[in-house]
């Protein structure tokens, strides 16, 4: 691992913990259930991806809750960049995870054909 991976892992790892208190920090209670499953740097570190839990969300609320954190991004941004002593902060760009939905129709698929 190259020293500019680690650097962009230690990143990562910093934001999975870093995000989730600034969610809690805002006023609007909605954003205090989320739970960040996964944060991904680009490689200049410019950006960053956020993974979101999708839990048992409708699809309406997903959009609603998207809604909220682009709205809330500078603020997310900002607590991020003062509570590291940034010069600045990667941007944000928040998305549910659909992967463990995925995992779960394939299991249930090759439960289906262990059965026959």
């Amino acid at each position: 691992m190259t020293e500019a991976q680690i650097k962009i892992k230690r990143t990562e790892s910093i934001l999975l913990e870093l995000i989730p208190a600034a969610l809690g920090s805002l006023n609007d209670q909605r954003l205090h259930k989320l739970d960040v499953i996964d944060v991904k740097c680009s490689r200049g570190r410019s950006d960053a991806k956020i993974y979101l839990d999708p839990a048992s969300f409708s699809e309406e609320e997903k959009s609603d809750f998207i809604r909220l954190l682009k709205n809330a991004r500078p603020i997310v941004e900002t607590y991020c960049m003062k509570n590291q002593g940034w010069f600045r902060s990667p941007k944000f760009t928040f998305e549910f995870d659909e992967q463990m939905k995925k995992a779960q129709s394939i299991e249930e698929l090759f439960k289906k054909i262990a059965k026959e």
